[in-house]
């Protein structure tokens, strides 16, 4: 091995990935502390966001439902808290532009822009408009109407990413040739992992976390059928 190599693997070797490399993630790999922070930060109302098949317009809810919690039944912007519970295709929306590229994200699971052709970047992430917070929430082009998920978390919104599906979607992505030969699928799993979009959270299994959302933190629990 010459030393380029040596310190490449060196380097990934060192690479702390969220929850691990392991197919189910050990409760010595979670994070309960930073997850217990940030999923039960104050607020005075919270709800859970399960998405599951690829609706974008799901984001569309998501920003309503903000709209509809702080101006219609008056709770404070900053204490309201919606995660959003990405897993299956979903959980896409918390991968990062290095990854829709390398791995062909957008051909690997049929999304589609407008024009038919497949997606190769997080269109969803970056945010439309500017952060004013006295903007009109009728207004289109300001920054209520924004359903980008950089101004979401703006508002309120966490991010989870699900370790399982990252885990079970690496190694379709390496059984189907979606990604270098070289790569193994938890390799691909530990560069999914440490390439998510900012603020995104790790849990373990999303369908277990939703339950503890649900048990231990309160959080009303919605899934958009559309």
């Amino acid at each position: 091995m010459n030393r380029k190599d040596f310190l490449a693997a060196s380097a990934t070797a060192a690479a702390v990935v969220p929850g691990g490399t392991h197919l189910v993630e050990r409760r010595s790999d979670f994070d309960a502390q930073a997850f217990a922070q940030i999923v039960g930060r104050p607020a005075a109302i919270r709800q859970v966001v399960e998405a599951v098949a690829f609706r974008p317009s799901m984001l569309v809810n998501v920003k309503n439902a903000l709209n509809g919690l702080q101006f219609s039944f008056g709770y404070p912007a900053g204490s309201i808290a919606v995660a959003l519970a990405g897993h299956g295709p979903s959980a896409v929306y918390a991968y990062a532009d290095p990854i829709w590229n390398k791995y062909r994200i957008g051909e690997f699971f049929k999304l589609s822009d407008a024009a038919g052709a497949p997606v190769v970047s997080n269109v969803f992430l970056q945010r439309r408009a500017p952060v004013d917070l006295r903007a009109d929430p009728d207004d289109g082009a300001g920054m209520y109407q924004d359903a980008s998920i950089e101004m979401l978390q703006r508002r309120g919104l966490i991010v989870l990413t699900c370790h399982t599906a990252v885990e079970e979607q690496a190694r379709a992505i390496v059984s189907r040739g979606f990604a270098p030969a070289s790569m193994t699928a938890a390799e691909v799993a530990g560069d999914i992992l440490t390439h998510l979009v900012p603020g995104a959270v790790v849990v373990p299994s999303m369908v277990a976390a939703i339950a503890v959302l649900q048990a231990t933190y309160r959080y009303t629990y919605l899934t958009l059928v559309l």
